[in-house]
């Protein structure tokens, strides 16, 4: 399913990643869903902190490495997410973790 990369709240944005695993990696077809109470369809994406595409969908699957963030009118910024395209990655679950969690972790490559 859908797992945010930061707390939920009520005014804020957030950006969803699927598969839900960090670091996300580029050949595992990442999406990415901008999730916020503001303005529907009027979505706003950065790219290594550029602006990107204006007025874009609410979600799309990444084709290029990088730190994307997105921005809905009336809840501001979403934290950002980086995309690599590494050969090799050692994952955990894109869920807020506290000291003493149990985590499964996964080497893949």
């Amino acid at each position: 399913g859908w797992c945010p990369l930061s707390p939920a709240g009520a005014l804020t944005t957030q950006l969803l990643v699927e598969p839900p695993w960090r670091p996300a990696v580029l050949w595992d077809q990442v999406t990415l869903t901008c999730q916020g109470s503001g303005t529907a369809g009027a979505t706003t994406w950065y790219k290594d902190g550029q602006l990107w595409w204006q007025k874009g969908p609410d979600h799309f699957t990444v084709t290029e490495s990088g730190t994307y963030r997105c921005d809905r009118r009336g809840t501001g910024l979403s934290p950002h997410i980086r995309v690599f395209n590494e050969r090799l990655v050692l994952q955990l679950p894109a869920v807020p973790l506290v000291e003493g969690d149990t985590v499964t972790l996964r080497c893949r490559g």
